[in-house]
């Protein structure tokens, strides 16, 4: 399967666990097809990409080994991301990769992720925190921080300042992760 044919089978995916385990699937037996679904989900302004998140959320939750190979390239696109159905997963794949690093400390996942890369991550989930996002990438974007905060000083100021300022303004599950995260970083 080429870039084109896996772009076609995409429109095939829709928001049914089914469709999406499906295609990831597909993708893990299959690795070369990462990049070219890489490339598609980076397509930001075609709502196919989209569907490519979804299925890299799912492949990723698989087997994040097969995305470290290209985090040069995860990274440094994550900011182009727009589309509200593309965030919730690619935060979901930021928050697997911290917790892979920080948590299980999987040794594949710390010799591959490195500061630039944490620091990218760390950008983009302030950026999804304060941006009029759904609550999940948000959500999300709060894990990877917390977790991220173990490195870099200078998240937990920003991140508390965060929470609290937009507490008010937030759902009930906005407000009950907060207060989570809150109480962690005290």
């Amino acid at each position: 399967m080429n870039k084109e044919a896996l772009f076609n089978a995409l429109d095939y995916v829709n928001h049914s666990r089914e469709k999406r385990q499906e295609m990831a699937t597909l993708i893990l037996t299959t690795p070369h097809l990462i990049e070219p679904l890489l490339s598609i989900a980076f397509t930001v302004d075609n709502p196919i990409s989209s569907r490519a998140c979804w299925v890299l959320e799912f492949t990723a939750k698989e087997n994040l080994d097969f995305i470290l190979p290209y985090l040069n390239d995860f990274t440094k696109s994550l900011h182009k991301l727009h589309l509200q159905p593309s965030l919730r997963p690619m935060a979901k794949i930021c928050e697997y990769l911290t917790k892979s690093y920080f948590q299980k400390k999987d040794a594949k996942c710390i010799k591959s992720l490195s500061d630039k890369h944490l620091e990218i991550i760390a950008s983009n989930c302030f950026d999804w925190l304060i941006g009029e996002h759904k609550v999940a990438a948000q959500a999300y974007s709060m894990t990877s921080l917390l977790l991220l905060g173990r490195k870099f000083d200078w998240i937990y100021p920003e991140l508390r300042m965060v929470l609290e300022q937009n507490y008010a303004k937030g759902s009930a599950a906005y407000k009950a992760r907060a207060r989570m995260t809150l109480e962690k970083i005290k």
